[in-house]
């Protein structure tokens, strides 16, 4: 199927007259996802050599230094039907851009025994050749963000096992060479430090067996040791697969995160909101973001507010609301609200340092000192490295004229930061990140600095 646009953009002169248009776009499916690793050819009707490009981590796909003339685009991926556009004519010094939808077909959707081999297009389009000492990777956006993608990683992997969770010997059942085998090998792996045999274990029992749970373990594996591309790829395989299953989808809108698709990961992340309301595992995760994030997307409020009615005696549940709403337009009954759902969050954890931060910066907006530099005191008294309640702490001793406090609370400040980036650090370095090559094209690494993203 063609989305019925298709627009022409003009483009600068080139050194040739003759070879000088492109054609380019994007291949989705019926929901609009991009599809990874589709066959995009290009055939000039009337004679000449077919081209053929795969579609990136975006789906995304390009022709370029074209002669003008028509031409047959197609696009194909194991388990959707073909998708073509022809003719499609180009002009000199043009950009042609065509979207293709590609819709399942159905016949490809019956069951398949669990012995086959599971299809990535012939092969996954990507390598895992190795890990590498992670202590030297650019970062990208504010140690918060880092952070915050760093914790998103893990509490993904989380989703496949239990907390208490100790990987056992593998067994002889089914063979030495069933997926069980593997995914028990992987998980042994995993857990005595050595990533790289994990993966590859964990994908010879997707491969043999491309079930929903080993599926996700091999995705979940990448994405822990910061390999988001991939990750996408076999989640991206992973969901049209299983459709229905809500932690494939926050596995998707977590390796987008990790990348920076911030609008894509936050579609996903309400796509599994809405999958299964009851399932409480992506509301964390779209707490867990709105923490770090300036601004609140649409649509994410809406969602907090329904996890409160869903777990309304879940402390997290209150809180993530309440952050929800301090990100809205400020009206009076706004901030009551914010201020009773972090004094319920605090009812049923005394402890609950975040809530108690938050409770801090809600007095301050409204100039009500006292209360904020006693809701900051219960921040730093709960909370294991409470760098920003000192630094807010030391902004409500400076209005409130007590300058002396204030310098101090600012030093405490300086030295927990220190503690907190150092604690970061040692993290990273439990975590090794892996070397991949992608499409045939090397992965750079990055440049030195102290963040893995």
């Amino acid at each position: 199927m063609l989305v019925p646009v298709v627009a022409s953009v003009a483009s600068g002169q080139t050194k040739s007259k003759e070879v000088s248009a492109s054609i380019e776009g994007t291949v989705c499916d019926a929901q609009n996802y991009p599809l990874v690793g589709a066959i995009v050819s290009l055939e000039r009707i009337g004679g000449g050599r077919t081209l053929i490009a795969h579609t990136d981590d975006k789906g995304n796909y390009r022709f370029s230094t074209l002669p003008a003339g028509t031409y047959r685009l197609q696009a194909k991926l194991p388990g959707y039907r073909e998708a073509s556009k022809t003719p499609l004519s180009v002009a000199q010094n043009e950009v042609t851009a065509v979207v293709l939808l590609l819709e399942l077909d159905s016949a490809a959707q019956s069951p398949k025994p669990t012995t086959h081999a599971v299809e990535f297009s012939d092969e996954p389009q990507f390598t895992v050749a190795g890990v590498t000492d992670p202590t030297n990777l650019g970062g990208h956006g504010s140690d918060v963000i880092v952070r915050t993608k760093e914790a998103l990683a893990k509490e993904t992997v989380s989703l496949n096992r239990a907390p208490d969770h100790l990987p056992s010997a593998p067994t002889s059942k089914g063979g030495e060479d069933s997926a069980e085998f593997h995914a028990s090998l992987g998980d042994i792996a995993e857990r005595e430090g050595r990533p790289l045999e994990a993966v590859r274990e964990y994908q010879r029992a997707a491969e043999m067996q491309p079930s929903e749970a080993n599926l996700f373990s091999w995705g979940a594996e990448l994405l822990l040791h910061r390999a988001p591309e991939p990750a996408a790829e076999v989640f991206i395989k992973g969901h049209r697969l299983f459709p229905s299953s809500v932690r494939m989808l926050v596995g998707l809108a977590v390796a987008a995160y990790v990348r920076g698709a911030y609008e894509q990961a936050s579609e996903q992340l309400l796509q599994a909101c809405d999958a299964n309301p009851a399932d409480q595992s992506p509301y964390f995760f779209l707490g867990k973001i709105q923490e770090a994030e300036k601004v609140e997307p649409p649509g994410w409020t809406e969602r907090l507010k329904r996890f409160v009615s869903l777990q309304p005696d879940s402390p997290l549940a209150n809180y993530y609301y309440a952050v929800g709403l301090s990100k809205e337009a400020t009206h009076p009954e706004n901030f009551e609200l914010q201020e009773s759902l972090l004094q319920k969050a605090i009812r049923l954890d005394a402890r609950f340092g975040d809530a108690y931060l938050q409770l801090g910066i809600l007095y301050s907006e409204r100039k009500d000192f006292p209360k904020a530099i006693a809701a900051y005191q219960k921040a730093i008294d709960t909370m294991p490295l409470p760098d920003e309640a000192h630094f807010r702490l030391a902004e409500a001793y400076r209005q409130t004229g007590q300058t002396q406090k204030a310098r101090q609370e600012i030093e405490i400040y300086n030295q927990v930061s220190k503690d907190k980036a150092n604690e970061a650090d040692r993290e990273r370095h439990e975590i090794q990140q892996f070397v991949y090559t992608l499409r045939g094209r090397t992965v750079p690494a990055p440049p030195p600095a102290s963040a893995p993203y």
